[in-house]
C-alpha cells in the first residue's frame, strides 16, 4: 500500500468513496474546495494504482480537525485507516498543530475503537450534529 498526498485527479475517486462510505457524503465540489485550501492536509491510500482510502484534516493555528477518513469496504481491516490517521497526524504536527480534534457518530463503534487505540479521548457530545439527528462525540489527541 502506498500513502501519499492527494492529487486533484484523486477527488473523483474520493467523491465516489464518500458516497459508498457515508450517509451524508461530501460533494465533489466540497472536496475540490478543500483540496485547494492551503490549510488542508490530505492523504490518499493507494493499492494497485487505485485510491482505496483517504483522510484529510483542516489546520487552524495550533489545532487541526480531522474532517474525514474512509476506506473502501473491500479493503477494510487491513490497517489502512490506522496508517492514514497516523500519517495525517504526522503531517499536521509538522505544520505546527499541537492537538487534533474529530467528530464521530455515537453509533460508529469501529471508528471509535480506531480513535481510542490511537490515543484520542472523548471530550463532549454534540447533540443532533449529523443530518439525520444523530449525536457526535468530539474527541481530541495531543500531538
Amino acid at each position: 500500500m502506498i500513502y501519499r498526498k492527494w492529487v486533484y485527479e484523486d477527488i473523483f475517486r474520493i467523491a465516489q468513496l464518500e458516497k459508498e462510505c457515508f450517509s451524508d457524503p461530501w460533494t465533489f465540489r466540497m472536496l475540490a474546495d478543500t483540496f485547494f485550501s492551503e490549510n488542508t492536509v490530505a492523504i490518499a491510500a493507494e493499492e494497485d494504482g487505485k485510491v482505496i482510502g483517504y483522510a484529510f484534516a483542516v489546520l487552524a493555528g495550533e489545532d487541526a480537525d480531522l474532517a474525514n477518513i474512509a476506506v473502501d469496504p473491500a479493503y477494510r481491516r487491513r490497517g489502512a485507516a490506522q496508517a492514514l490517521l497516523a500519517r495525517t497526524e504526522t503531517e499536521v504536527r509538522a505544520a505546527g498543530a499541537k492537538r487534533m480534534f474529530l467528530e464521530v457518530r455515537v453509533s460508529n463503534a469501529p471508528a471509535m475503537s480506531l480513535y481510542l487505540k490511537a490515543g484520542y479521548v472523548g471530550r463532549y457530545a454534540r447533540p443532533r450534529y449529523y443530518g439525520n439527528g444523530e449525536d457526535a462525540l468530539v474527541m481530541e489527541k495531543a500531538l
